[in-house]
Parts: C-alpha cells; structure tokens; sequence
C-alpha cells in the first residue's frame, strides 16, 4: 500500500522538516531547531503539531451511543455531547486493540479518532450494527497545539477554539472556514486539537506558525509523552497487555453493559493483574530503552516498553511492566545493552504543568 501524505505536506517541506515514514504515513520527525528544542518550547510556550495520520471514524444514527457503548470499553453515559472521552478498544482476551478519543460532536454524530494503523480495525469493530460507520480521515487535517501559551496564542488566530474547555469538543470558525477543536492532547500540557478541511489546512498551519506558535515533530510528541507517562500503543498497550496491566483500569465502565474483552478483564481483576505498568529514573544521562530488562535485587524482574532521556528532569526515564509489588521508591537496574543503569521506581508522570 502506497503511504500517505498529509495535506500539510509541502508545509512541513518548505519549513525544513526531516520526513519519516510512520504508521503508513510520511510525517514530520523533526524540524532545523531540533527535537530537544521543540520539546522545550511545548514546555515552555506553544507548539503545532501535525497530526493527520490519526484516524476519524464518523458515526451517525441514534443508534451511534449504543454501538460504541457495546464496542469501547469506557462509559459513554458519564459524558455528553460536547464532550470528549479516552478509551480503549480490546480483543476478547482483554488486550488493547487501540487506545482511542472519542469526540461526541452532536447527540447522534460521534467521531472516534484511533491511531493511524489501527483505523480500518477500529472502524470493522464499530460497523455492522445498520449504522452510517465512515472513515473520514482524508476529508480533514489536525493540528495539535499544546503549551503553557497555546490557548493565548490560538486566541489571536480562532477565539472559539481557544475557548474550548479541556475534555470538550465545539465547532469554530476562522476565516470562513468551519473547524471543530477539542480541549485534548498528548504532551501532558494544555491545548487544542483543531481539524479544519484539507483544502484550508496549509493556510490554517500558516495563521497558526505567524501567531508564534513553533512546529514540532514526532519525535518531540514521543519524548513529551513519555515525561507526561503517557502510554503508546505498540509500546505500553497492544497484545497481551490490559487495561489493568497498563494501570488504567478508570478507562473501563464497570457499572455499564458488556463490551468486547468484559469477562476477560472481569476474570483478572478478580486475581490481580500479574505485572503493572511503572515508572524509572535513571541517575545519568544515557537513557533505557525500549526491550532493556529490568532488574530487582540482580534478577530480571520487567522490561522497559518506552525509555528515552527527560529534557526537563535532564535524565533518563522509561516506563515499564514489573510486579505488582514493586512500590515506588525501589531500587532497580536497566540492562541497557549490557551496561547496568542505576535506576528508582517511580509514579508517573514524570513532569507536571505548573499551575
């Protein structure tokens, strides 16, 4: 299949951007500044994000509630329309498929945003119930703006979405376009994602960069939601991993009706998930990575699923899956191709806003 292109493009281009293949995509890995300084500035003021590879699965109907209700396993019910919601779609064996945002746009219109790779899967699970199920990720572009600054600086370019309250979802208008911005991120900092047409995109992406606002590629969003503890699908959720596993169990509507994988996770959560997800610093500078066998008291107890060095904490950090009694605060080892790195367990995130 050949990869696709997002119609902002020629944008990052023209900017300079490294270009990378990446979930069936060619997208921006990173621009001259660099990843270090992108990662700064989202820190520190405000950075666009191009996020079109993500999916948007449209459904339509008053059946729409119902099937992802049946489908997803959060609870639909404790939102409402012009809200957002995270969740997961699992196997039958209570394994994450795809960790998902849900955008509840109007009583019967949803759009289900699942990770690039994973749309055609998320948008078979949701078909099949006589409703209007449309894949319509060519028919818009994202951006994600985040930072301390960003609502100050989308402001200036489109007052409505900067309105937006955080976990909601409106549409705005800027310069006679339509768009639609929802409160939600992946930085562990405040912001808006806006989809706008793809015919608009470029001029929208340029309003955008001419407010201040600063480009910055995948490689920043990896390293800003690693210090945000924030997990990755292929990394922290996928085969074999749960939501309880993963330590986000608050993803899982209890009190509501069944949904693929319910008995599977119901079955665990009656024993207790065998590994949990934890965070690890490292005293020095060289970072884990991912596939680094952890050590408790000198024996393999886990594996490091993200690791990557903080720019913020100015060390390394990771994530990984170690016994459940493993507190924070223990003392551990990263095997890190044969080199041992002193290491403490700890509660993620890594970084929180200030304010």
């Amino acid at each position: 299949m050949p990869e696709r292109h997002s119609p902002l493009d020629a944008a990052h281009r023209a900017l300079g951007a490294k270009m990378v293949p990446f979930s069936g995509w060619v997208m921006p890995l990173s621009y001259p500044t660099g990843t270090l300084a992108e990662h700064r500035t989202c820190r520190t003021g405000a950075v666009a994000f191009d996020v079109s590879h993500l999916g948007t699965v449209r459904l339509d109907g008053p059946g729409a509630f119902d099937a992802i209700q049946q489908t997803l396993t959060n609870d639909l019910a404790k939102v409402a329309p012009g809200r957002a919601q995270y969740t997961h779609l699992l196997d039958e064996y209570g394994s994450v498929l795809d960790d998902i945002i849900v955008w509840w746009v109007a009583p019967d219109r949803f759009d289900v945003m699942p990770n690039a790779s994973n749309t055609d899967r998320v948008t078979e699970a949701l078909a099949g119930r006589g409703l209007e199920v449309q894949d319509v990720t060519a028919r818009r572009a994202v951006l994600a703006i985040q930072g301390p600054e960003a609502r100050a600086r989308v402001a200036a370019v489109a007052p409505e979405a900067a309105a937006v309250g955080r976990f909601h979802v409106a549409p705005f208008t800027w310069s006679g376009v339509p768009g639609l911005a929802a409160g939600t991120g992946y930085t562990g900092e405040d912001g808006v994602e806006c989809a706008v047409p793809p015919e608009r995109a470029a001029d929208f992406w340029h309003a955008v960069v001419a407010a201040g606002i600063a480009p910055a590629g995948l490689g920043a969003r990896d390293t800003l939601r690693l210090e945000a503890g924030l997990p990755l699908h292929g990394h922290e959720l996928g085969p074999g991993i749960t939501p309880l596993q993963a330590g986000l169990g608050w993803v899982v509507g209890w009190d509501k009706g069944p949904f693929r994988g319910r008995e599977a996770l119901e079955a665990e959560r009656a024993t207790g998930p065998s590994r949990i997800l934890r965070g690890i610093t490292t005293a020095g500078r060289r970072p884990p990575r991912a596939g680094s066998a952890v050590l408790v008291d000198g024996k393999p107890a886990g594996e490091v699923t993200s690791g990557n060095f903080s720019p913020v904490l100015g060390r390394g950090v990771a994530l990984a899956f170690l016994p459940p009694g493993t507190a924070p605060g223990a003392k551990v080892q990263v095997d890190v191709r044969g080199s041992l790195l002193d290491g403490e367990v700890a509660e993620p995130p890594f970084h929180r806003p200030k304010g």
